[in-house]
């Protein structure tokens, strides 16, 4: 199977501070699913903004495809006064597709995301998840092969995050992109990722990896909690 990022001893630091990353080496493959996970302040954003493009290491490389990657934060950002279709729309002119298709497009994508009946609404008329939703079609939209989710439903209630974990879940299986999800939360990682890496803390690196596929799920959760209760007990000394 082809590697869509590879991270080759990559490390970053911020001017004088403290070392936030160091010889994070990671292959992640085309097409795959991968949860990275880690306690508050281990790196896990700033790995993903070094992914993204949006940053540069201080050591080592990073390699993603030509075409880049979409990313998707945890606020949705959409414009207020847009509806959410014209939203979806705004990321599609901005990836230079024609107007005539644009609109047909945009319905597409939130159909895609289970939100067509909601098209002509705006932001303050939806909720929480449905602005997510909302925000995963924009960042589709961008017809990149990766997508980057840096904690996208932290902030929703447990119904709802379950209700779009299905949501990305039947997206990725339909459309075949690379997703990195950040998150803190172990049974979210083990519910959505193939695959999860856990950073450790000051300075950020793997310290761990484990395969989701024929796992016990309350299991592996649990083996997983363990791990990273140590590693807070081992920065904490």
């Amino acid at each position: 199977m082809s590697v869509a990022i590879r991270l080759a001893g990559v490390g970053k630091r911020f001017g004088a501070g403290p070392v936030v990353l160091e010889d994070v080496r990671l292959d992640i493959a085309d097409g795959e699913f991968v949860c990275l996970l880690g306690a508050s302040g281990c790196g896990k954003s700033t790995l993903l903004n070094l992914i993204a493009g949006l940053d540069r290491p201080t050591a080592g490389t990073v390699e993603i495809p030509d075409a880049g990657a979409a990313v998707m934060f945890q606020e949705p950002a959409l414009m207020p006064w847009l509806t959410a279709s014209r939203n979806v729309e705004l990321a599609l002119e901005l990836a230079g597709v024609p107007r005539a298709e644009r609109r047909a497009r945009a319905l597409e994508l939130l159909d895609a995301v289970n939100l067509a009946d909601a098209a002509g609404k705006r932001p303050h008329e939806l909720s929480g998840g449905m602005r997510q939703r909302v925000a995963l079609a924009r960042a589709l939209a961008q017809e990149r092969p990766v997508l980057l989710m840096d904690e996208p439903f932290a902030a929703l209630d447990a119904i709802t995050r379950d209700l779009l974990h299905e949501e990305l879940e039947r997206v990725w299986r339909r459309t075949g992109r690379t997703i990195v999800f950040v998150t803190h939360n172990v049974r979210e990682a083990v519910r959505l990722g193939q695959r999860i890496v856990l950073l450790s803390s000051r300075p950020g690196r793997v310290s761990g990896e484990w395969a989701t596929a024929g796992a016990d799920p309350a299991a592996l959760a649990a083996e997983i909690t363990e791990r990273l209760r140590k590693e807070l007990v081992r920065n904490a000394a």
